[in-house]
């Protein structure tokens, strides 16, 4: 059995936000066994996994990823949003749109390091909408 779910998250600046409780808080209680899937229904924002506990991780994978597609880079084409807009659409496409996290005894089974995050790629992002599948 499935159940879908669309939440909104608020409005998130640029960079790496971990969203794990967001999430949750959005939920009903989480069947005992089970698989969560997270999808992003946006182009320039991504969703991925990773630590949770040191601060830093988010700020070097914004500085990797900013280093990595810079805005406004001449071979953009695509600019008619403004110069984050492309660079935003490339390391989207990078990150991911979507992540899948087992469910056991009615809880994420995630590292006890490892926590969902927001991958925000625009200066002027909106709220963000995610479509949450529990599967039993």
């Amino acid at each position: 059995m499935a159940t879908t779910f669309d939440i909104q998250l608020p409005h998130y600046p640029r960079g790496f936000h971990l969203i794990t409780r967001d999430i949750l808080s959005l939920l009903p209680d989480l069947p005992e066994n089970g698989l969560l899937v997270v999808f992003i229904k946006h182009t320039s924002a991504g969703i991925t996994i990773n630590e949770n506990a040191d601060p830093d991780v988010r700020h070097d994978f914004n500085t990797f990823f900013n280093k990595l597609v810079p805005d406004g880079a001449p071979y953009f084409v695509h600019t008619l949003e403004g110069p984050d807009d492309m660079s935003a659409h490339i390391k989207a496409s990078l990150i991911g749109t979507s992540v899948s996290i087992p469910i056991r005894n009615h809880r994420l089974n995630l590292g006890t390091w490892q926590g969902i995050y927001l991958c925000e790629f625009r200066d002027g992002g909106d709220k963000r909408k995610l479509s949450i599948t529990i599967l039993e």
